[in-house]
């Protein structure tokens, strides 16, 4: 396995601070962009570095040496209320980071977007879109992992959907949606980012609930 030079956004949010310590472990290195005053929350090992996601001026001459980009920055608990707080954090977090990412020269850019379509989270989707839009157009090598909601601590209400979930997939008319809007796992989650980081695309990938849960 070829050891990665990574920079990653969002390293203290829900995904982030779980993914960089497996990285470590796995011998990758990591370069962490924080706001200044929360470098402490950052997983002890990995490097910091001092900037503001959404403006690029701030880190964009720190990324290089690095190789790949773990775009993860994101409105925490999302919900069809956060409409507004999508477009200033998510939205404008990869407006900052694809053009930095590619004059930087990233070899291979990691995104979390979310399943589509699915009406009542239209803003949240159309906002991950949007960033999916603008990796696609900046030529980078891109593997897009889209959940739709992932299970784990503190995020345990959709455990109830689950077996419900099970029933639509043996229906013929619900299976292709229940499939394409599955729960997948933070266990699952975190592998599909380790094998996305570590086997990275030719061109533009897209992951999938399913393909998620294969990891």
């Amino acid at each position: 396995m070829a050891q990665r030079n990574i920079f990653i956004t969002g390293g203290t949010g829900y995904i982030g601070k779980r993914l960089i310590p497996e990285l470590l472990g796995r011998g990758h290195r990591v370069r962490a962009l924080a706001r200044q005053g929360s470098e402490s929350k950052l997983a002890a090992g990995c490097e910091v570095v001092i900037g503001d996601p959404l403006k690029k001026e701030s880190f964009a001459g720190q990324i290089s040496p690095s190789d790949t980009f773990v775009q993860l920055v994101g409105v925490p608990k999302p919900s069809p209320t956060k409409g507004a707080q999508f477009r200033a954090v998510d939205l404008e977090s990869i407006r900052a980071s694809v053009p930095a990412a590619a004059a930087a020269g990233i070899a291979h850019f990691v995104y979390v977007s979310v399943a589509h379509p699915a009406p009542v989270m239209k803003d949240y989707i159309a906002v991950r879109a949007e960033g999916e839009s603008l990796i696609r157009a900046s030529g980078l090598r891109a593997s897009i992992l889209r959940p739709w909601y992932v299970l784990g601590p503190g995020h345990r209400w959709p455990y109830m959907l689950v077996p419900m979930y099970k029933l639509f997939e043996l229906l013929p008319g619900t299976r292709e949606t229940a499939r394409r809007l599955g729960l997948v796992t933070l266990r699952q989650m975190l592998n599909a980012l380790l094998y996305a980081i570590e086997n990275p695309a030719d061109g533009f990938q897209v992951i999938e609930p399913p393909q998620i849960k294969q990891r």
